[in-house]
């Protein structure tokens, strides 16, 4: 059976991942330099960079080593590898090691858009999805909504027009006091907290289905300032149901006009338990299969690389060895 490895860093994670040709992971493993960061409140390029260097060696040796594979020579049959969008620095890591292996190992290898390898994430754990899918694609840097209509055709009907909603949680956190990243504090925080304490926008009601989040996180600062006594707990469930409202009705406005048979959700921000639990009614309402990856397949990995860039090698062939990162590769463009 063919497996493919498939190379992660396009932001702070160093990621490598095996899996074979049925999209099954026979391993994955992930490095992250997030408490690097952390005391900056957000991901420093250089620092990101070289942590890349650092870890991309043992990464990849643990990730062939966990599927019982020889790292002097692994019988690997093809290498997938991010090549954009993300940090410059941090793609041109993953990319030189993948083409330095594809030599030594005399072997095809293939970039891999990022965001195409978040669509893929749920068809690695549900084998059986039905098309065409509806799928919310939303992370720190990426906000947008695509009609699937299989595993390589997909269309984006609506993208953030400023901040994306994973980059909104973190400006607030910040302003909050909370630290980086800032996406599972409010969300813990915002279980226990009354999400009506703050009247708080909920932004591009209109007809498009674009989104914009750069205005809600001004009215939390401007809110929080006019009322000081308002718990913290209160504040970050105000700021999370204003938030996931606005990708929940833009996601429901996308089914009204699109006969679609499944919706699902992916990218880090997927791991929020309300836009989980918010998909999941939608789903029901629309009597529509929901797909929600795995909290670990939310997040930057290689695995998705991995299946992305199997299904692009099948299609299309592989990349030569003059491709270059390209740090901001739209999901259009593929």
């Amino acid at each position: 059976m063919r497996v493919v490895l498939g190379i992660e860093t396009s932001c702070d994670e160093t990621a490598a991942a095996v899996v074979d040709e049925d999209f099954n992971v026979v391993s994955s493993v992930i490095e992250s330099s997030i408490d690097v960061h952390r005391p900056f409140g957000g991901v420093v390029p250089e620092l990101a960079g070289r942590a890349h260097v650092s870890t991309i060696g043992p990464v990849i040796a643990r990730a062939l080593h966990e599927a019982g594979l020889d790292p002097r020579c692994p019988g690997i049959d093809a290498i997938a590898v991010t090549s954009g969008p993300g940090l410059i620095g941090s793609l041109l890591v993953g990319l030189s090691a993948a083409k330095a292996l594809a030599l030594a190992w005399d072997v095809p290898f293939v970039g891999v858009n990022h965001l195409e390898g978040h669509l893929f994430a749920p068809l690695l754990e549900t084998k059986d999805l039905r098309w065409p899918l509806l799928t919310l694609l939303v992370s720190g840097g990426h906000s947008m909504i695509v009609l699937q209509r299989d595993a390589l055709g997909h269309e984006v009907l609506g993208e953030t027009i400023d901040d994306a909603a994973g980059e909104a949680y973190d400006k607030v956190a910040r302003w909050l006091g909370l630290g980086y990243p800032g996406g599972p504090e409010i969300d813990r925080l915002a279980q226990a907290g009354d999400a009506e304490a703050l009247k708080l926008p909920i932004s591009m009601l209109g007809d498009t289905l674009d989104l914009s989040f750069s205005g809600l996180k001004t009215a939390v600062v401007r809110a929080t300032e006019t009322h000081p006594d308002v718990a913290t707990n209160d504040v970050a469930a105000s700021f999370q149901r204003a938030l996931c409202e606005q990708l929940l009705r833009k996601v429901d406005q996308s089914l009204e006009s699109h006969d679609v048979k499944g919706v699902a959700l992916a990218g880090g921000v997927a791991a929020n338990s309300a836009l989980r639990e918010g998909m999941k009614d939608l789903a029901r309402r629309h009597a529509l299969a929901c797909y929600l990856p795995s909290r670990a397949m939310c997040t930057d990995n290689a695995a998705m690389i991995a299946a992305a860039g199997l299904a692009r090698m099948k299609a299309s062939g592989p990349s030569g060895f003059d491709l270059s990162a390209e740090p901001n590769w739209l999901l259009a463009q593929v």
